[in-house]
C-alpha cells in the first residue's frame, strides 16, 4: 500500500471545512466552512486567501459549465452565487422547505451537469430523515434515495456510470449503477467502516475512489472491487473532504473540521480546521460542472 503524509497549505480555524472544489484554470482552490457560512478561496500560485460570507450556513458549490459563478447549497435552499464584485445570490430551489432542522450536505455534479447531493439533521443525525437529490439541468428537483442519517460524499465515476454515496452515521458507503436519463438502479453496499466514518470523497482517472475518514486521521484510496490501494496520512483528526488540483491533477486538497473537539483535544490538535495537500501518484478528474 503506497502511503503518503499531508502538509499544512492553509492554516485556518474552520469549523466544519468542507466541500473544496479546484478550478484548474483558475489555479484555485474553492471551499466552505458549513458552520460558520463562509466561502473561502486559496489561490494555488500566489498562497493568497480570499473570504467571504453567506446569509446562513454554506453547505457546497459546484461551478457553473458557463463560467458564470457557482450553483451553491445553502441551509435549506439552492441558489446560484457570483462572488465577484461583491457576492450575490439568486434563489432556485427550496428541497428541504418546511423540514425543521434539517439541512444540505455535501454535493457532486455528474458528466450530465446535474448535481446529486443530499441531506441531514443537523443536530441530531441519529434521525434517518436525509434525502439524496438530482438536480437536472432545467432545475428540475428529483428525490432519488431517502432513509439516510447523514448523506457524504457523492461521488461519481468518469463516465457517469456510477454513484457513491455514503451514510456517516452507519459507516457505510454505497454504489448506485446510473443510466443516461439519471435514474439510479438499487442500493448496493460497497464499503463498511468501524473506527471513523466516510466523508467526502471523488474518484481518479483509474477508477478508484478516494475517501476521506472522519475520526481516522487519513484519506485512503480504494479500487472499485473495494481493495485498499494507499493511505495519505492527515495530522489532525477530522479530515472531511478532498479535491484534486495542480496542473496535473496530482495534487489532493483535504479540507479538515474543529467541530465537536474539546478544549483538550483542540489543543493536542492545533492544525484542526487547516487546509492540507499532497502530492499523489496517480491524477485526479476535473470537476464536473453544471448546465448542459
Amino acid at each position: 500500500m503506497k502511503t503518503y503524509d499531508a502538509q499544512c497549505v492553509l492554516p485556518l480555524d474552520a469549523e466544519l471545512g468542507e466541500g473544496p472544489v479546484y478550478l484548474p484554470e483558475q489555479a484555485r482552490l474553492y471551499f466552505v466552512d458549513i458552520k460558520r457560512g463562509f466561502v473561502h478561496c486559496l489561490d494555488e500560485r500566489s498562497g493568497a486567501h480570499q473570504q467571504w460570507t453567506m446569509p446562513d450556513l454554506a453547505c457546497w458549490l459546484i461551478p457553473r459549465r458557463d463560467g458564470d459563478g457557482f450553483i451553491a447549497g445553502l441551509r435549506d435552499r439552492v441558489v446560484h452565487l457570483r462572488l465577484a464584485p461583491v457576492p450575490t445570490l439568486v434563489p432556485l430551489v427550496h428541497p428541504l422547505a418546511g423540514q425543521a432542522g434539517v439541512r444540505l450536505n455535501d454535493a457532486k455534479a455528474d458528466p450530465q451537469g446535474r448535481i446529486w447531493f443530499g441531506s441531514m439533521h443537523d443536530t441530531d443525525q441519529a434521525q434517518a430523515v436525509g434525502t439524496l437529490f438530482r438536480l437536472d439541468t432545467d432545475l428540475t428537483l428529483h428525490r432519488m434515495d431517502s432513509g439516510y442519517h447523514i448523506c457524504n460524499g457523492p461521488a461519481v465515476s468518469e463516465d457517469g456510470r456510477t454513484l457513491y454515496h455514503a451514510d456517516s452515521y452507519l459507516g457505510e458507503v454505497y454504489r448506485y449503477e446510473v443510466d443516461d436519463a439519471g435514474a439510479l438502479g438499487p442500493r448496493s453496499a460497497w464499503q463498511r467502516f468501524t473506527g471513523s466514518s466516510p466523508d467526502g470523497m471523488n474518484t481518479d482517472r483509474e477508477g478508484a475512489v478516494w475517501i476521506a475518514h472522519w475520526g481516522g486521521r487519513c484519506v485512503r484510496r480504494y479500487a472499485p472491487d473495494g481493495t485498499l490501494l494507499a493511505e495519505v496520512r492527515v495530522p489532525v483528526s477530522q479530515p472531511s473532504s478532498i479535491a484534486f488540483g495542480g496542473a496535473d491533477l496530482r495534487t489532493l486538497y483535504i479540507t479538515t473540521a474543529r467541530e465537536g473537539l474539546t478544549p483538550e483535544q483542540l489543543a493536542a490538535e492545533p492544525l484542526a480546521g487547516c487546509i492540507f495537500s499532497a502530492r499523489i501518484d496517480v491524477a485526479g478528474l476535473a470537476p464536473n460542472r453544471f448546465g448542459a
